[in-house]
C-alpha cells in the first residue's frame, strides 16, 4: 500500500497539478479523525505520514504533570523521565499507539482523500479557466435541452443557458454550434457552473470587435447598445480618428460586415447609428430611419424631450408596436415623445393662444389698478381745492404795528 500511495501522489502532483504536501495534510486529518471513530478514543492524537516510506503512524499526545487525572491526556513526569531525561513538566510527550490492522483504515480512508482532492483540483482549474471567459464569447456544441435550460457544452463543463437567454427566433437542436456569451461563473457546491447567454447585449459587442478590426483596435468604439434580441437592435458608434466613418466602417462594403453579424443571430435588424455630443442631434440620429424636424427637451425633466416628424414620417419613427421609438429611447437614455408637424403646431398654436388670452386680463388689471390710483389723486386734489375756497377773502393781515397805532 505504501509504495501504491506514493505514486499516486506522484501522479497527482506531475498530471493534475496537486500538490503531495496538500494531499498528505488532509490525509493526515483524515487518518486522525477515522482513528478516533473507529477505536472510540478521544484523546488527543496525531497521525503521521512518512513521504519516503509511505507508512502511517499514529501518537497519542500527553503533557507532562505532576499529578495525573486523566491517563488518556496527560503522564507523570516520573513516568516522563523514565521515557528522557529532558522532560519538564508542561511537556507534551507523544506514544506511539498504530493499530495493527490500521493500514486497511489508512488505505480505505487515502483513497477516499485522494479522489476528493483530485475532485476539487478539477473544479478549481475549471472555475479558474471558464471564470477568465467571463463577458466573452465562446462557442459550444447543444447536448440537450428540457423546460427550463438548454445545456451548452463547452469542453470541460457544461454551461446552461435558461429561457430568457435563448433567441425567440432560434431553434436549438443537438450537437448545434453556437456562439454564446459567458455572463457569469460560479463555483457552486457541486462544482463550477456556467451561465451563458444568446440574448445578453455583451454578445452583439463582442461580434461586433470579431467581424470589424477598427471596433476591436479602438479606432471605433461601441457607445451604446440597444436590443430586442432576435428581431432588432440598434447601435451607436464613434470614431476616434476624423477620418474615419464609423457608420460606414461597421456596415462595411455593401453591408458586409454587418451582414455577417445578422447571419449570425439568424436574422436580427441592425441599425448603426452616429453617436454624437450633441444630445439633440444624437436623438435624431437614434430614430433611424425617420426623419426630425426638430429636438425640444422638457425643461422639468432633463431626461425627456419631445421629437418633431412630418406627418408621413410618424409611423415609420414611432415603428412596427412602437419598437423604434423604444429602442431609440433606451439607446440615448432619454424618455422621447414623437409629435408629427402637425399636432406640434397645433399644440404650439394652443399655447400662444392660451398666452394672448391671459396678457388682456393682466393690462386689465393694470388699467384697473392705474384707474384707482388716478382717482384717489384727484380725491385728493379736490379736498385741497375745498380747503383753499372755504377760506375768507378779506382775513385781516397781522403786522407788528397793530398794537401801536393809538
Amino acid at each position: 500500500m505504501s509504495k501504491e500511495l506514493l505514486g499516486a501522489l506522484d501522479t497527482l502532483e506531475t498530471e493534475k497539478g496537486i500538490k503531495k504536501e496538500i494531499v498528505i495534510d488532509a490525509l493526515e486529518a483524515a487518518l486522525t479523525s477515522a482513528y478516533k471513530r473507529n477505536y472510540g478514543q478521544a484523546q488527543n492524537v496525531e497521525v503521521n505520514f512518512d513521504q519516503k516510506k509511505g507508512d502511517v503512524h499514529v501518537y497519542a499526545v500527553k503533557k507532562v504533570v505532576d499529578q495525573v487525572y486523566d491517563s488518556r491526556l496527560e503522564v507523570s513526569l516520573d513516568d516522563a523521565l523514565q521515557v528522557s531525561r529532558g522532560y519538564e513538566l508542561g511537556d507534551d510527550i507523544k506514544f506511539e499507539v498504530t493499530p495493527k490492522n490500521f493500514g486497511r483504515i489508512a488505505a480505505q480512508t487515502a483513497k477516499q482523500v485522494i479522489m476528493q482532492r483530485v475532485r476539487e483540483a478539477e473544479r478549481s482549474l475549471i472555475f479558474d479557466q471558464y471564470s477568465q471567459y467571463e463577458n466573452e464569447i465562446i462557442t459550444g456544441e447543444v447536448e440537450r435541452q428540457d423546460n427550463r435550460f438548454v445545456y451548452v457544452n463547452l469542453g470541460n463543463v457544461e454551461a446552461v443557458m435558461s429561457r430568457q437567454d435563448q433567441m425567440p427566433n432560434e431553434t436549438y437542436h443537438m450537437h448545434d454550434r453556437i456562439k454564446v456569451y459567458v455572463t457569469r461563473v460560479e463555483n457552486a457546491a457541486k462544482g463550477p457552473q456556467v451561465f451563458v447567454s444568446r440574448t445578453d447585449s455583451g454578445l452583439l459587442k463582442r461580434l461586433f470587435e470579431e467581424e470589424i478590426p477598427e471596433i476591436y483596435d479602438g479606432t471605433v468604439e461601441i457607445m451604446s447598445i440597444a436590443r430586442e434580441a432576435g428581431d432588432r437592435a440598434k447601435v451607436a458608434v464613434r470614431s476616434n480618428n476624423p477620418d474615419v466613418d464609423p457608420v460606414g466602417t461597421s456596415v462595411g462594403p455593401r453591408g458586409q460586415r454587418v451582414q455577417a453579424i445578422v447571419s449570425e443571430l439568424d436574422g436580427e435588424n441592425m441599425d448603426i447609428v452616429e453617436w454624437t455630443d450633441d444630445e439633440a442631434k444624437f436623438i435624431a440620429n437614434a430614430l433611424n430611419p425617420a426623419e426630425v424636424i426638430d429636438v425640444i427637451f422638457d425643461e422639468n425633466n432633463e431626461r425627456a424631450c419631445t421629437v418633431i416628424v412630418p406627418d408621413y414620417q410618424l409611423s415609420l419613427a414611432i415603428g412596427k408596436r412602437g419598437q423604434n421609438a423604444r429602442l431609440a429611447a433606451k439607446l440615448t437614455g432619454y424618455k422621447i415623445d414623437i409629435k408629427s408637424e402637425t399636432e406640434a403646431e397645433t399644440i404650439f398654436k394652443d399655447k400662444a393662444t392660451d398666452s394672448d388670452d391671459a396678457q388682456p386680463e393682466q393690462s386689465t388689471d393694470q388699467a384697473d389698478d392705474e384707474s384707482v390710483d388716478q382717482s384717489v389723486d384727484e380725491a385728493i386734489d379736490e379736498t385741497a381745492d375745498s380747503a383753499n375756497d372755504s377760506a375768507p377773502e378779506d382775513a385781516p393781515e397781522t403786522s407788528e404795528d397793530d398794537g401801536t397805532e393809538d
